[in-house]
Protein backbone atom coordinates (compact mmCIF):
# COMPACT_ATOMS: atom_id res chain seq x y z
CA UNK A 1 0.00 0.00 0.00
CA UNK A 2 1.32 3.45 -1.20
CA UNK A 3 -0.77 6.68 -0.06
CA UNK A 4 0.67 9.88 -2.24
CA UNK A 5 -0.55 13.38 -1.61
CA UNK A 6 1.01 15.39 -4.65
CA UNK A 7 1.12 19.12 -4.63
CA UNK A 8 1.70 19.98 -8.42
CA UNK A 9 1.71 23.62 -8.15
CA UNK A 10 4.63 23.57 -5.91
CA UNK A 11 5.84 20.50 -6.87
CA UNK A 12 5.41 18.83 -3.30
CA UNK A 13 5.56 15.08 -2.55
CA UNK A 14 4.46 13.25 0.00
CA UNK A 15 3.97 8.99 0.42
CA UNK A 16 3.27 6.53 3.09
CA UNK A 17 4.38 2.95 1.82
CA UNK A 18 4.11 -0.03 4.35
CA UNK A 19 6.17 -2.03 1.54
CA UNK A 20 8.89 0.66 0.73
CA UNK A 21 11.17 -2.52 -0.20
CA UNK A 22 8.77 -2.55 -3.24
CA UNK A 23 6.80 0.37 -3.47
CA UNK A 24 10.01 2.73 -3.91
CA UNK A 25 10.85 1.50 -7.51
CA UNK A 26 7.91 3.47 -8.55
CA UNK A 27 9.14 6.95 -7.12
CA UNK A 28 10.67 9.71 -9.28
CA UNK A 29 14.25 9.65 -8.34
CA UNK A 30 14.36 13.30 -9.70
CA UNK A 31 12.67 14.73 -6.31
CA UNK A 32 15.17 13.86 -3.99
CA UNK A 33 13.57 12.22 -1.03
CA UNK A 34 13.97 11.98 2.29
CA UNK A 35 13.15 8.92 4.25
CA UNK A 36 11.87 7.88 7.87
CA UNK A 37 11.84 4.36 8.13
CA UNK A 38 9.82 2.31 10.67
CA UNK A 39 10.03 -1.41 11.41
CA UNK A 40 6.56 -2.33 12.55
CA UNK A 41 6.90 -5.83 11.77
CA UNK A 42 7.79 -8.65 14.47
CA UNK A 43 10.82 -9.32 12.60
CA UNK A 44 14.54 -7.68 11.98
CA UNK A 45 14.58 -5.93 8.54
CA UNK A 46 18.04 -6.04 6.59
CA UNK A 47 19.30 -2.70 4.91
CA UNK A 48 23.10 -1.61 3.67
CA UNK A 49 23.08 1.47 4.01
CA UNK A 50 26.47 3.23 1.97
CA UNK A 51 27.74 -0.55 1.74
CA UNK A 52 27.56 -0.94 5.16
CA UNK A 53 24.95 -3.72 6.87
CA UNK A 54 22.45 -2.69 9.63
CA UNK A 55 19.57 -4.83 11.36
CA UNK A 56 16.73 -2.63 12.17
CA UNK A 57 15.00 -3.95 15.06
CA UNK A 58 11.15 -4.48 15.44
CA UNK A 59 10.03 -1.10 16.47
CA UNK A 60 13.05 0.83 15.65
CA UNK A 61 13.43 3.74 12.83
CA UNK A 62 15.82 5.11 11.05
CA UNK A 63 16.68 8.03 8.69
CA UNK A 64 18.07 8.40 5.10
CA UNK A 65 18.04 11.45 2.54
CA UNK A 66 19.08 11.45 -1.12
CA UNK A 67 22.49 11.62 -0.14
CA UNK A 68 22.25 8.01 1.11
CA UNK A 69 22.82 5.12 -0.89
CA UNK A 70 20.28 2.48 0.62
CA UNK A 71 19.76 -1.09 0.02
CA UNK A 72 17.23 -3.13 1.05
CA UNK A 73 19.08 -7.08 0.18
CA UNK A 74 15.81 -8.80 1.26
CA UNK A 75 12.55 -8.92 -1.08
CA UNK A 76 10.42 -10.53 1.07
CA UNK A 77 10.50 -8.35 3.92
CA UNK A 78 8.44 -4.88 4.59
CA UNK A 79 9.05 -1.52 6.09
CA UNK A 80 6.91 1.49 6.54
CA UNK A 81 8.46 4.37 5.19
CA UNK A 82 7.26 8.29 5.17
CA UNK A 83 8.84 9.90 2.06
CA UNK A 84 8.41 13.58 1.53
CA UNK A 85 10.84 16.07 -1.06
CA UNK A 86 11.61 19.21 0.38
CA UNK A 87 8.88 21.51 -1.94
CA UNK A 88 6.36 19.68 0.49
CA UNK A 89 8.41 20.25 3.68
CA UNK A 90 11.97 21.32 4.01
CA UNK A 91 13.49 20.74 7.00
CA UNK A 92 16.25 22.94 6.53
CA UNK A 93 14.04 26.20 6.37
CA UNK A 94 12.31 24.87 9.04
CA UNK A 95 14.66 23.59 11.72
CA UNK A 96 13.67 26.57 14.13
CA UNK A 97 10.56 24.50 13.99
CA UNK A 98 11.41 21.00 14.30
CA UNK A 99 15.79 20.69 15.38
CA UNK A 100 16.07 17.94 13.17
CA UNK A 101 19.26 18.66 11.54
CA UNK A 102 22.31 17.24 12.65
CA UNK A 103 20.42 14.58 14.59
CA UNK A 104 18.04 12.81 12.40
CA UNK A 105 19.14 14.22 8.56
CA UNK A 106 21.48 16.25 7.35
CA UNK A 107 24.77 16.52 8.83
CA UNK A 108 24.51 13.47 11.76
CA UNK A 109 27.79 11.45 11.03
CA UNK A 110 26.20 8.16 12.66
CA UNK A 111 23.34 6.42 11.44
CA UNK A 112 20.21 7.21 13.54
CA UNK A 113 19.01 3.98 15.34
CA UNK A 114 15.59 4.87 17.83
CA UNK A 115 14.34 3.00 19.27
CA UNK A 116 10.22 2.97 20.52
CA UNK A 117 9.54 1.77 23.87
CA UNK A 118 6.07 0.12 24.51
CA UNK A 119 4.76 3.58 25.59
CA UNK A 120 6.15 5.09 22.35
CA UNK A 121 5.29 2.50 20.14
CA UNK A 122 1.20 2.87 20.84
CA UNK A 123 1.63 6.76 20.61
CA UNK A 124 2.99 6.51 17.22
CA UNK A 125 0.83 3.93 15.69
CA UNK A 126 -2.00 6.06 16.79
CA UNK A 127 -0.33 9.15 14.57
CA UNK A 128 0.50 6.28 11.96
CA UNK A 129 -3.67 5.77 12.20
CA UNK A 130 -4.06 9.27 11.73
CA UNK A 131 -1.84 10.01 8.97
CA UNK A 132 -4.21 7.13 7.38
CA UNK A 133 -7.45 9.11 7.95
CA UNK A 134 -6.12 12.20 6.51
CA UNK A 135 -4.57 10.78 3.09
CA UNK A 136 -7.65 9.67 2.68
CA UNK A 137 -9.40 13.33 3.46
CA UNK A 138 -9.24 14.55 0.32
CA UNK A 139 -9.73 18.86 0.87
CA UNK A 140 -8.20 21.91 -0.26
CA UNK A 141 -6.26 21.77 3.10
CA UNK A 142 -5.19 17.66 3.05
CA UNK A 143 -1.94 19.51 2.25
CA UNK A 144 -1.64 21.77 5.09
CA UNK A 145 -2.61 19.14 7.94
CA UNK A 146 -0.70 16.54 6.02
CA UNK A 147 2.52 18.65 6.62
CA UNK A 148 1.14 19.19 10.36
CA UNK A 149 1.30 15.31 10.86
CA UNK A 150 4.63 14.97 9.21
CA UNK A 151 6.44 17.69 11.53
CA UNK A 152 4.94 16.42 14.98
CA UNK A 153 6.72 12.72 13.68
CA UNK A 154 9.75 14.51 13.27
CA UNK A 155 9.34 16.34 16.39
CA UNK A 156 8.52 13.12 18.21
CA UNK A 157 11.62 11.30 16.46
CA UNK A 158 14.03 14.15 16.98
CA UNK A 159 13.19 14.19 20.89
CA UNK A 160 13.69 10.72 21.08
CA UNK A 161 16.84 10.64 18.97
CA UNK A 162 18.28 12.76 21.95
CA UNK A 163 17.49 11.27 24.52
CA UNK A 164 18.64 7.74 23.73
CA UNK A 165 22.12 8.95 21.16
CA UNK A 166 23.09 12.21 22.32
CA UNK A 167 25.53 13.14 25.84
CA UNK A 168 22.30 13.92 28.77
CA UNK A 169 25.29 16.14 29.98
CA UNK A 170 24.71 18.72 27.42
CA UNK A 171 22.31 21.67 27.19
CA UNK A 172 19.90 22.10 24.35
CA UNK A 173 22.37 25.17 23.40
CA UNK A 174 25.53 22.64 23.44
CA UNK A 175 23.74 20.45 21.12
CA UNK A 176 22.61 23.09 18.83
CA UNK A 177 26.62 24.10 18.35
CA UNK A 178 27.30 20.45 17.55
CA UNK A 179 24.15 20.26 15.02
CA UNK A 180 24.99 23.25 13.10
CA UNK A 181 28.98 21.83 13.10
CA UNK A 182 27.88 18.79 11.69
CA UNK A 183 25.45 20.60 9.07
CA UNK A 184 28.29 22.91 7.86
CA UNK A 185 30.53 19.80 7.47
CA UNK A 186 28.16 18.34 5.22
CA UNK A 187 27.88 21.47 3.04
CA UNK A 188 31.25 22.33 3.06
CA UNK A 189 33.51 19.35 3.17
CA UNK A 190 35.10 19.65 -0.39
CA UNK A 191 36.66 22.90 0.11
CA UNK A 192 37.05 23.36 4.46
CA UNK A 193 38.79 20.83 5.63
CA UNK A 194 40.14 23.00 9.03
CA UNK A 195 38.08 23.25 12.10
CA UNK A 196 39.20 26.67 12.16
CA UNK A 197 36.69 27.19 9.10
CA UNK A 198 34.09 25.65 11.40
CA UNK A 199 34.87 27.47 14.23
CA UNK A 200 34.38 30.88 12.01
CA UNK A 201 31.42 30.34 10.51
CA UNK A 202 30.13 29.37 14.21
CA UNK A 203 31.73 32.19 16.11
CA UNK A 204 33.45 29.93 18.78
CA UNK A 205 36.41 28.81 19.53
CA UNK A 206 38.47 25.79 18.25
CA UNK A 207 39.19 24.65 21.63
CA UNK A 208 34.99 25.20 22.58
CA UNK A 209 34.55 22.98 19.47
CA UNK A 210 36.66 19.94 20.88
CA UNK A 211 35.42 20.34 23.96
CA UNK A 212 31.86 19.67 23.09
CA UNK A 213 32.16 17.46 20.67
CA UNK A 214 34.36 15.24 23.26
CA UNK A 215 31.34 15.34 25.43
CA UNK A 216 28.80 14.32 22.38
CA UNK A 217 30.50 11.61 21.04
CA UNK A 218 34.37 11.36 21.56
CA UNK A 219 35.78 12.07 18.34
CA UNK A 220 36.98 15.53 17.02
CA UNK A 221 36.02 17.80 14.88
CA UNK A 222 38.79 17.12 12.87
CA UNK A 223 38.01 13.31 12.92
CA UNK A 224 34.12 14.29 12.19
CA UNK A 225 35.89 16.37 8.82
CA UNK A 226 37.81 13.71 7.74
CA UNK A 227 34.96 10.98 8.18
CA UNK A 228 32.68 13.35 5.87
CA UNK A 229 35.09 13.57 3.07
CA UNK A 230 35.89 9.85 3.24
CA UNK A 231 32.14 8.72 3.58
CA UNK A 232 31.84 10.78 0.29
CA UNK A 233 34.76 9.12 -0.99
CA UNK A 234 33.54 5.53 -0.39
CA UNK A 235 30.01 5.92 -1.97
CA UNK A 236 31.52 7.74 -4.72
CA UNK A 237 34.25 4.29 -4.76
CA UNK A 238 31.22 1.94 -4.03
CA UNK A 239 28.19 3.18 -6.51
CA UNK A 240 30.18 4.75 -9.61
CA UNK A 241 33.42 3.79 -11.46
CA UNK A 242 35.21 6.36 -10.62
CA UNK A 243 38.79 5.76 -9.98
CA UNK A 244 40.22 6.50 -6.67
CA UNK A 245 42.14 10.10 -8.49
CA UNK A 246 38.88 10.86 -10.27
CA UNK A 247 37.41 10.44 -6.77
CA UNK A 248 39.70 12.71 -5.00
CA UNK A 249 39.42 15.57 -7.73
CA UNK A 250 35.87 15.36 -7.15
CA UNK A 251 36.75 15.91 -3.20
CA UNK A 252 38.74 18.45 -3.77
CA UNK A 253 42.25 16.83 -3.52
CA UNK A 254 45.83 18.33 -5.48
CA UNK A 255 47.40 15.46 -4.72
CA UNK A 256 46.95 11.97 -5.25
CA UNK A 257 48.72 10.73 -2.66
CA UNK A 258 47.34 12.82 -0.04
CA UNK A 259 43.81 11.81 -0.42
CA UNK A 260 45.36 7.85 -0.43
CA UNK A 261 46.95 8.89 3.07
CA UNK A 262 43.91 10.47 4.41
CA UNK A 263 41.49 7.49 3.16
CA UNK A 264 43.62 4.83 4.81
CA UNK A 265 43.78 6.54 7.94
CA UNK A 266 40.04 6.51 8.45
CA UNK A 267 38.94 2.73 7.12
CA UNK A 268 42.63 1.16 7.19
CA UNK A 269 42.43 0.60 3.47
CA UNK A 270 43.76 2.09 0.47
CA UNK A 271 40.67 3.36 -1.79
CA UNK A 272 41.44 0.62 -4.46
CA UNK A 273 41.29 -2.11 -1.78
CA UNK A 274 37.84 -0.81 -0.37
CA UNK A 275 36.36 -0.59 -3.76
CA UNK A 276 37.31 -4.09 -4.86
CA UNK A 277 36.12 -5.26 -1.54
CA UNK A 278 32.72 -3.43 -1.77
CA UNK A 279 32.36 -4.85 -5.34
CA UNK A 280 28.74 -2.98 -5.78
CA UNK A 281 28.71 -0.24 -8.34
CA UNK A 282 26.05 2.14 -9.65
CA UNK A 283 23.47 0.41 -12.11
CA UNK A 284 24.39 -3.38 -10.88
CA UNK A 285 22.49 -2.97 -7.21
CA UNK A 286 18.76 -3.25 -6.96
CA UNK A 287 16.75 -0.89 -4.32
CA UNK A 288 19.12 2.08 -4.07
CA UNK A 289 17.69 4.81 -2.65
CA UNK A 290 17.99 8.31 -4.59
CA UNK A 291 17.62 5.85 -7.19
CA UNK A 292 14.81 4.19 -7.28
Amino acid sequence: MTLRYNDYKLQGFFALSDNFIQDSKDYDADKKLIHIHWNRNDYDVEMELDAVPYLLEPNQLTTTTYFHQAHFPVKNQHITTFSFNREFYCIRDHDHEVSCNGVLFFGTQETPIITLGKSEAHKFNLLYEVFLDEFNTIDNIQGEMLRMLLKRLIIKTTRLAKEQNINKELKESQIDIVRKFNVLVDMHFREKRQVNDYAELLFKSPKTLSNLFYKYNQKSPLQIIHERVILEAKRLLAYTDKTAKEVAYDLGFEEIASFHKLFKKVTTQTPQQFKSSTKVYKGKNEQVEGKS
